[in-house]
């Protein structure tokens, strides 16, 4: 039989039951037997761990692709952006993403209204998940519940705005706080890009955007009344 060359000299004496590791063995006071048992346990021991992990596997399955995990979604192309006055549902500036269960808010840049400039601009954009891409245009990717009690709040392009129909909270088109009984902003996920497409990861939510006020507000108030 000849001799294993891609194992250490080491590894071999063990496996054959000789040599070096054998002496060592017998001055520690292990007989083969003792080893034999050991090994038994740990190979008993693998086999629970292997079984307890697929059992794991079948309860809490591999969330890939699916809500909780990053989400790829169409290219970016599919997203046109829209000045903050001439927003569309699912047209142009505003797109509902049902596998994400997440608004894509896709702003021009040139068609912003920032109550912001400089450096308290860009931190309050950073803070709130805001994505600046490389022509100037800003996304943010919005979770759809209401944070007052958990209602789907809508998007409703009279109001250029979000306004929930359970008690009346109201979001601007990037989730800030406007007025009613929601505690804060809408929360938001974080969101990239890769090969093209949207990604969202729905697994990361930030959900610490505080009401906004003078210094903090990122986009002006629309200009218009929303109804209940």
């Amino acid at each position: 039989m000849g001799i294993d060359t891609s194992r250490t000299p080491q590894e071999y004496e063990v496996l054959t039951g000789g040599g070096a590791e054998a002496g060592e063995l017998s001055r520690r006071g292990l007989s083969r037997r003792q080893m034999l048992r050991r090994a038994v346990g740990l190979s008993l021991g693998l086999l629970g761990g292997i079984a307890t992990y697929d059992a794991l596997t079948m309860l809490y399955p591999n969330l890939s692709g699916q809500f909780g995990s990053k989400i790829t979604l169409k290219d970016k192309a599919s997203y046109p952006a829209a000045s903050q006055t001439a927003v569309a549902l699912d047209e142009k500036g505003i797109f509902y993403e049902q596998s994400t269960k997440a608004y894509i808010m896709h702003l021009s840049g040139d068609g912003a209204r920032f109550d912001l400039t400089g450096e308290a601009l860009t931190n309050n954009m950073e803070a709130q998940n805001w994505v600046k891409d490389g022509d100037g245009s800003y996304w943010v990717a919005l979770y759809q519940v209401c944070v007052h009690l958990g209602c789907k709040v809508p998007f409703r392009n009279d109001c250029v705005s979000f306004k929930c129909p359970c008690h009346g909270s109201h979001y601007n088109m990037d989730g800030e706080y406007l007025d009613g009984p929601a505690p804060r902003s809408l929360d938001r996920f974080t969101m990239s890009f890769e090969g093209g497409n949207v990604v969202v990861d729905t697994g990361k939510l930030n959900q610490h955007i505080q009401r906004p006020d003078a210094q903090t507000r990122i986009l002006a108030v629309p200009g218009v009344q929303c109804a209940a």
